[in-house]
């Protein structure tokens, strides 16, 4: 086999689990955005409409930064990843009848617009590109 068909066939190798510590900075960014969900849940409805652009502005800040800071768009998937699971588990109710959000537009804002922001991010954080010559991109 050449040497072109070997750089070729590298996209289609499994996958490889990153090193830890590589890991251990995804697990801190997927807690990061954790955090981020909650003061976000927090916020938007105390300040609204300012505290719903606070805490969708504060997402897209947290994804986009780690998707660039990293340089991969693992970076940018764990936080968001961390996000949405939190607001998810923050949207039931308890038994005694207490919640976070309440059923209004600001909530579904905050859940629709952050589940937008963390696609956008995730879509725009930068990927690897294999190494090789630049005649596979036509530059």
């Amino acid at each position: 086999m050449s040497q072109r068909d070997e750089r070729a066939s590298a996209l289609a190798q499994p996958l490889r689990v990153p090193p830890l510590g590589r890991s251990l900075l995804y697990l801190v960014l997927f807690l990061l955005g954790a955090v981020v969900g909650v003061a976000g849940a927090l916020v938007q409805p105390g300040w609204f409409p300012g505290g719903l652009l606070l805490a969708l502005a504060a997402e897209a800040g947290l994804c986009l930064g780690a998707g660039r800071a990293t340089g991969r768009r693992a970076g940018a998937v764990a936080p968001a990843a961390g996000w949405a699971l939190l607001v998810v588990l923050l949207t039931t109710s308890r038994p005694e009848g207490d919640f976070v959000f309440a059923a209004g537009s600001g909530s579904y804002l905050f859940l629709l617009g952050g589940i937008t922001v963390a696609v956008i991010c995730a879509t725009l954080a930068p990927v690897r590109q294999p190494d090789g010559g630049g005649t596979r991109l036509r530059t």
